[in-house]
């Protein structure tokens, strides 16, 4: 008869039982899940037949790396196969597992027959409310300081997981500047309705928000408005006769009057959304080279905002890189896609791809088909862009001709070229500026080299001079005293 084995993963190391009894049928009554926390009915359950703690703190780390890959890693290999019996017959022995993955990778490389349903996920529950004490020699003290110190470390390497190409900042920046262009309109409607009452007709001069703002905040009181100030208003307009035509309308006015603490207050109100305009472009600036820097290709097939969208929206550039292309045609039109399946209409054409300047470019019937090419377009940029190790915007540019091709096609029914000779091409320029990189790298650092070489050779010239000088002085002071002696005698 098969018997059942338990694996348990914890913090200190691997853990196997044996279960000797447990009732499938009324597991899920509550006196059952009571005994469960019973550790005296528990011990009769289950069965303690072997521990294999982890040597240092790093090998926990790296066996908690693999198990929550779902992959075998070697200490736990070798820790089955010392500790699980041999199958004898026909009856083969099932082991119990909390993941499924890790069961369908033990099955793979040990052919142990896995179990994660039925009976094991409350055994495992046992196990982990009573596993300091099922094991001899072990605390709860010491559980949860082996416990606390891998979260921590796993959470850390978890973090720091490639530095230089982090897209959480991406992620955190395209949302930062999707919510400064609506602070800045909203604060921009305030601050025209605001200046409004003392200045009506600057809103028609002046239609731009920034601009209004910056006008208002150099204008202040309309009535000191004189022809002193029109070449600031000139550099700030940049237009003379846009400049002359505020200044005309100053004068003539139907505006209120205000008091200086009103003006006060709109000056550095106006003050407060040109310094937010600004610094959003400088977050434009940011995020367009971070964008460089992690998706280069996807930034440009689609721009920076559109590919920053989509990370956004897929939560990671991993996850955007695993979708297909017909998710990520759809990214971003989730509850219309849903509520076409429920009232069984029409399904979304595109999503987020919609900002994208091709459906904008393309005719009214051929919208869905370039959404559908450009997503497909868009997963293999992402694609490439996550599993390459040399950052290059090679294939973005060759991917981002190709969909001009396919809308020339739509229009005039030019034929395109064939995909695969476009990707032979960029392959071959992605090598060519890599082998350029790396001659760029070997030259900079033979400079380096005959550099320091000249630099101690003149060092060493240097010594070897002074010596020769010293040696000159000595002979020449020994030569002189001999000759003295001579005349003497």
């Amino acid at each position: 008869m098969s018997q059942l084995f338990v694996l348990f993963e914890h913090a200190a190391g691997y853990a196997l039982f044996k279960v000797i009894a447990f009732e499938e049928t009324g597991m899920l009554l509550p006196q059952v899940e009571a005994s469960v926390t019973d550790l005296n009915r528990f011990n009769s359950v289950v069965k303690l037949v072997g521990f294999s703690p982890f040597k240092t703190a790093m090998s926990a780390l790296e066996n908690m790396n693999s198990i929550s890959e779902g992959i075998l890693p070697g200490d736990l290999q070798l820790f089955l196969e010392t500790h699980l019996p041999k199958p004898k017959g026909k009856n083969k022995d099932i082991l119990g597992v909390s993941d499924p993955k890790l069961g369908a990778s033990i099955n793979e490389a040990l052919g142990i027959v896995c179990q994660h349903v039925g009976v094991v996920p409350e055994v495992i529950r046992g196990i982990r409310y009573h596993f300091h004490k099922l094991v001899k020699g072990f605390t709860s003290k010491s559980s949860g300081t082996a416990q606390l110190g891998l979260g921590h470390s796993y959470s850390r390497a978890k973090v720091k997981f490639n530095v230089n190409r982090v897209d959480n900042m991406i992620i955190q920046s395209i949302a930062l500047l999707d919510q400064l262009d609506k602070d800045i309109n909203t604060f921009s409607m305030r601050i025209r309705e605001w200046y409004s009452y003392h200045f009506p007709e600057l809103v028609k001069i002046v239609p731009e928000n920034y601009m209004f703002a910056k006008v208002a905040r150099f204008i202040k009181n309309r009535k000191e408005l004189t022809e002193d100030k029109l070449e600031g208003l000139e550099e700030i307009v940049m237009d003379s006769a846009k400049a002359q035509a505020i200044l005309d309308a100053s004068k003539s006015s139907m505006g209120m009057d205000i008091s200086p603490i009103d003006l006060l207050n709109i000056e550095m109100f106006a003050s407060r959304v040109v310094a937010l305009a600004d610094y959003r472009r400088q977050l434009a600036e940011y995020l367009r080279s971070k964008m460089a820097g992690v998706a280069p290709n996807l930034a440009t097939l689609i721009g920076d905002q559109v590919g920053a969208r989509l990370i956004a929206h897929a939560g990671s550039l991993t996850n955007l890189a695993k979708y297909p292309a017909s998710t990520v045609q759809i990214l971003g039109a989730e509850k219309a896609l849903f509520r076409a399946l429920k009232t069984r209409s029409n399904t979304p054409k595109y999503g987020l791809l919609f900002h994208s300047t091709f459906i904008g470019r393309a005719g009214i019937k051929n919208k869905g088909r370039i959404s559908r090419y450009l997503a497909n377009k868009c997963s293999i940029a992402s694609r490439i862009d996550c599993f390459s190790d040399q950052l290059t915007n090679v294939f973005g540019e060759k991917l981002r001709q190709q969909v001009e091709d396919r809308l020339k096609y739509y229009e005039t029914g030019e034929i395109p070229r064939k995909n695969i000779d476009v990707m032979k091409e960029a392959v071959e320029e992605a090598q060519q500026a890599a082998a350029k990189k790396k001659k760029k790298k070997k030259e900079k650092k033979a400079k380096k080299r005959n550099s320091d070489v000249l630099k101690e050779g003149t060092d060493e010239n240097g010594d070897d001079t002074i010596n020769t000088t010293q040696e000159e002085t000595v002979e020449s002071v020994k030569k002189k005293k001999k000759k003295k002696a001579k005349q003497k005698d």
